[in-house]
């Protein structure tokens, strides 16, 4: 049907791309799915670690030091959040590679990519812990601190249990997201799939066959891990059996 020998149109030309290059592509989507997954998991460490700074409360019976040091965190937080929510990635890519490598360290690419999706992945997750724990009642933080819970253990054993089941969807959006934005790390040399396919396209000046092989192994990553996080989702969302025993009760 195809003659993939000798190709005539873009889907012929696609299918001699993807098989005369299949390893250079499957080496990019390697690569592409390291950074994502390395990169996010980091940042939402990060993220949940400047989540709780920035949810951190001053008390009156706190002391001078403690005052200050929190002060000074919450400050640095709030900048950095900034800094990272208000620049582009592909420009922050530049800056960490570049920047760093003036100083005189000798950092590779791919150590680069991972450090400024981890920059960038903290950054928006922050915020969205913030408002994950803030959706949690305070009545529950203060039925654990009557119990004689510790406002840290509070945290940890009350609030991020319930608020990380809050924020898995956008969780799961920032994973896509960077699955998809390490595409823009191609401007410091990072053999991720977009640079494999703009490699594989100048061969043969096929840029538009070579990128929609590429579109179509991201469209792929992307539905195949959406529809793992929704089935993830669904079960800590837990069963619904309970609106059936309520449904049941009323009708008594």
């Amino acid at each position: 049907m195809f003659n993939i020998d000798n190709p005539t149109n873009s889907i012929e030309w696609m299918l001699f791309l993807t098989k005369k290059y299949l390893n250079m592509f499957l080496e990019g989507t390697w690569l592409t799915l390291y950074i994502a997954v390395i990169g996010t998991l980091l940042g939402f460490v990060l993220g949940y670690v400047i989540g709780i700074i920035q949810d951190i409360k001053i008390s009156a019976g706190d002391g001078f030091f403690k005052k200050l040091l929190v002060r000074i965190l919450k400050i640095i937080s709030a900048i950095y959040v900034e800094i990272f929510r208000d620049t582009p990635m592909i420009v922050q890519a530049m800056i960490v590679y570049y920047g760093i490598r003036q100083l005189g360290v000798n950092m590779s690419p791919i150590f680069a990519g991972i450090l400024v999706t981890v920059l960038n992945t903290g950054a928006y997750m922050a915020e969205t812990v913030r408002a994950g724990i803030g959706s949690i009642e305070l009545g529950q933080r203060e039925g654990a601190w009557a119990m004689g819970m510790s406002p840290m253990k509070t945290m940890f054993y009350v609030v991020l249990p319930q608020a990380f089941k809050n924020i898995i969807p956008e969780m799961a959006n920032t994973f896509l997201t960077n699955l998809k934005m390490t595409s823009v790390l191609n401007v410091i040399a990072v053999q991720e799939l977009f640079m494999a396919a703009k490699t594989v396209g100048g061969n043969y000046y096929k840029y538009f066959e070579s990128y929609l092989v590429i579109a179509v192994i991201y469209f792929v990553l992307c539905f195949v891990f959406n529809k793992i996080f929704n089935f993830i989702e669904k079960k800590m969302r837990g069963s619904n059996d309970y609106a059936l025993a309520v449904e049941y009760l009323d009708n008594q």
